[in-house]
């Protein structure tokens, strides 16, 4: 039991400069791109498409599902591995979801793209983001998780105005081609620079 307390005390004061502004630029681009972007696009993808919108928003809904699903798995991916690779694993599924979404030439392609940016949303996004700033921060980390959560509520704000603009002037496809690169840095960026010991759980524990 004392064996152990050095480590979350050394955690506790680990956090990064600049770190907790990082993760709040990049958890409300992810909350952006990965959630609010195709709220905003219905019209355009019905109109281009001619799919139902109950059907492209059912789409949206359907990757939500997997996303709770998923959220189990990286709930153990968390408390065994950290949040490094689940969150670098995730960010490459954003970019191969986005891109699918992008490119579905039907309903099945769409809603299979959905499906895999469910996946992606579960291990970049608030769950391990939150365990990232736990270990920065340990008894004091309830202030840095109420501003992350805070700044990240911004996303619908900056992302679903922006979707709509880019769709009315690019199109749509064109729209998904652009935030599918940046979900690649997004979580890059939370994710590679951190210290090993910030980031992965402690043996000893």
């Amino acid at each position: 039991m004392s064996a152990s307390a050095p480590t979350r005390i050394l955690a506790a004061e680990g956090a990064p400069r600049g770190g907790l502004a990082a993760l709040c630029i990049t958890q409300t681009t992810g909350w952006g791109v990965l959630y609010y972007a195709l709220i905003a696009a219905v019209g355009p993808i019905t109109e281009d498409t001619g799919w139902d919108p109950v059907l492209v928003t059912g789409a949206f809904s359907v990757g939500l599902l997997v996303s709770a699903v998923a959220g189990i798995f990286v709930g153990r991916v968390l408390d065994t591995t950290g949040p490094r690779t689940l969150m670098i694993g995730g960010s490459l599924a954003g970019v191969l979801a986005l891109t699918g979404v992008a490119m579905a030439p039907n309903l099945p392609v769409f809603f299979a793209a959905w499906m895999l940016a469910g996946t992606a949303q579960a291990a970049v996004l608030y769950q391990p983001a939150f365990t990232v700033v736990s270990r920065w921060y340990g008894p004091a980390r309830i202030r840095p998780l109420t501003v992350l959560t805070l700044v990240a509520g911004f996303a619908s704000t900056i992302f679903a105005p922006v979707t709509a603009a880019l769709c009315g002037w690019l199109g749509w496809r064109v729209t998904f081609f652009g935030p599918r690169g940046t979900v690649r840095p997004d979580c890059r960026a939370v994710a590679c620079p951190l210290p090993q010991q910030l980031v992965e759980p402690d043996p000893a524990q």
